[in-house]
């Protein structure tokens, strides 16, 4: 709950184990513990998130990612592997939720102070839509530190107004698209951690490769590393960076 509101803030995570470029990714061990589960435990540190909700698919193949949400006492939705936004919007309204906080399991190292920025950037501009990573033109923070938030109302909205594949499956594109009829926001970094250029996500084994290095150096020294700690080890490890620095990202026309 964000200063007393009334309103229900709900962590969607978008995951699944059929990733077509690194399969089973989101189970794959960063210091020997399961992506999914370090984004989980690092979201609940979270001040303003009032539930965490894995938004998972049918297929028998996430039968484990159901198995860990339990496991770790947070809820799951089960819904179509293609039509994302369906997905996350049935995740949301599973739990009651007001305020949707979409983010993906392709993000483990996601920061709770920046989703708890987002969370208050949407509240204190009154807006229908916050992000960090949307405005294409200027993007500030390193790829991997992905927030969004949003009312599930508009999700809503837009789940009636849309049928187009690329909306379907990135749930969010529909709203801040259509600035005409959406009023949107994009935050940005702090100096300490402005890097566009750098990927923290997890897509291909090269990421792998990078996250699996950072986890290994700051896990062991602080479970609760920052986004801040991440960028000042990377600064001194340019090897680091290089090896997944030619990964291309996929566009979104690429379902």
């Amino acid at each position: 709950m964000y200063n007393a509101r009334s309103e229900k803030i709900v962590a969607t995570i978008e995951a699944r184990m059929t990733s077509s470029r690194l399969p089973g990714k989101v189970l794959l061990p960063l210091a020997g513990i399961p992506a999914l589960e370090l984004l989980i435990t690092r979201l609940k540190r979270s001040k303003y998130l009032d539930e965490i909700c894995v938004a998972t698919t049918t297929n028998t193949s996430d039968d484990a990612l159901v198995l860990l949400a339990e496991r770790l006492g947070v809820k799951s939705f089960r819904g179509s592997e293609s039509d994302v936004l369906g997905r996350v919007l049935g995740a949301a309204q599973s739990v009651g939720g007001d305020i949707i906080v979409e983010i993906t399991a392709d993000c483990p190292f996601m920061d709770p102070a920046i989703v708890d920025r987002g969370v208050e950037e949407f509240f204190t501009r009154g807006v229908d839509y916050v992000g960090n990573t949307t405005d294409s033109e200027h993007l500030t923070y390193p790829n991997g530190l992905d927030v969004q938030v949003f009312p599930t109302r508009v999700l809503a909205e837009v789940d009636a107004l849309t049928k187009d594949p690329i909306d379907r499956t990135h749930v969010s594109y529909y709203i801040f698209t259509h600035k005409e009829r959406y009023n949107c926001y994009n935050y940005e970094a702090e100096a300490d951690i402005f890097a566009p250029e750098i990927r923290i996500t997890l897509d291909e084994d090269d990421d792998y490769r990078v996250l699996c290095a950072i986890a290994d150096a700051l896990y062991p020294v602080d479970p609760n590393f920052t986004a801040k700690d991440i960028m000042n080890f990377l600064r001194t490890h340019p090897e680091v960076v290089a090896i997944n620095s030619k990964v291309r990202q996929k566009e979104v026309h690429e379902l």
